[in-house]
């Protein structure tokens, strides 16, 4: 009886190292942006630490960018489980629902939200509408800009044609442009070619898509608020064990809590687009303040339009 005691002890023992390799969860995730782009390398770089750190509980495979799945394609992606995670912004996956683009309207941050109620409320419709939870925002305090290759004086864009995607289309066509949507690796081309003749983007990463060398003019003062999520398919993020749930949250929140690091890099690239030969078009401040209110007072209106329901619970969270 001894004997098969011990026999039974050193099984377990020797089998104790292959129950925790077995336990150790893999999740692949995938990227709406193009690898080469600063959101992605930053990700990349957070990845291997969450590798590094949560070997026998949780790693993440990342697969890839557009070329893996298409930009506007992600959302659907996570949400019926073809991958477990993207690195997307909401205005890549309103073809999941339309609630996705109205976290460009946050003037409070990721922070304040979870604070006020914001981030149960952000995950209780994307659970509902979109099968998924918002891990973490990873991109913000970023304004969103005009980008032009013709020189205008006033917010009238009539005649011009701009590249677009949901963030900016009801704001460009109440200014009078005609709007396109492109995925963002389109966009050298379009301008190269003169399909365009400009192009909503945050302050940063034109020079990661080469941008720069196909732009003359940004329209300041830059209005609305660049976002970037990890989203994860909801289904596989109740599955995971405990620990590997616990771990996963810990290192999201880690990573958004870096979001302060955009205040200073956004402030190197603008610099960065001046020493490029990118000039800035201003207006005088009456103008100026208009303008901004102008992209508020279109951004809400389309926003609660789109979605009655949650629109107007949204703005009690995300508007100041």
């Amino acid at each position: 009886m001894r004997t098969a005691v011990r026999i039974a002890a050193a099984a377990a023992i020797a089998a104790a190292p292959a129950l925790a390799v077995a336990q150790e969860i893999t999740l692949r995730l995938v990227s709406a942006f193009p690898e080469n782009q600063f959101y992605v390398k930053r990700t990349v770089e957070w990845i291997e630490k969450v590798n590094k750190e949560g070997k026998g509980v949780l790693q993440i495979d990342f697969v890839g960018g557009p070329k893996a799945i298409p930009t506007f394609e992600v959302g659907k992606a996570v949400q019926s489980g073809v991958v477990d995670i993207g690195l997307s912004t909401g205005a890549f996956y309103t073809n999941v629902m339309p609630e996705a683009d109205i976290l460009k309207l946050s003037e409070t941050s990721a922070a304040e939200q979870r604070k006020n109620g914001g981030y149960a409320l952000i995950n209780k419709i994307w659970a509902e509408k979109g099968n998924m939870r918002y891990l973490a925002k990873v991109v913000e305090f970023t304004p969103f800009h005009l980008y032009l290759n013709k020189k205008i004086d006033k917010p009238d864009l009539t005649g011009l044609k701009i590249r677009i995607t949901p963030v900016y289309r009801e704001f460009f066509q109440s200014m009078g442009a005609s709007v396109m949507t492109t995925a963002p690796g389109e966009v050298y081309t379009a301008l190269e070619r003169g399909v365009i003749d400009g192009y909503g983007w945050p302050i940063h990463a034109l020079f990661d898509l080469n941008w720069q060398e196909k732009t003359k003019y940004r329209v300041d003062p830059g209005f609305y608020n660049a976002e970037v999520g990890l989203v994860m398919n909801l289904d596989k993020y109740k599955g995971l064990p405990p620990r590997a749930r616990q771990f996963l949250d810990q290192e999201t929140l880690g990573y958004e809590r870096r979001n302060d690091f955009w205040k200073t890099y956004n402030q190197s690239e603008a610099k960065r687009q001046a020493d490029a030969g990118i000039q800035t078009i201003t207006f005088d401040a009456a103008t100026a303040k208009a303008y901004v209110a102008k992209a508020n007072e279109v951004g809400w209106a389309a926003a609660i339009k789109a979605s009655p329901q949650y629109g107007p619970q949204l703005k009690k969270v995300l508007a100041k």
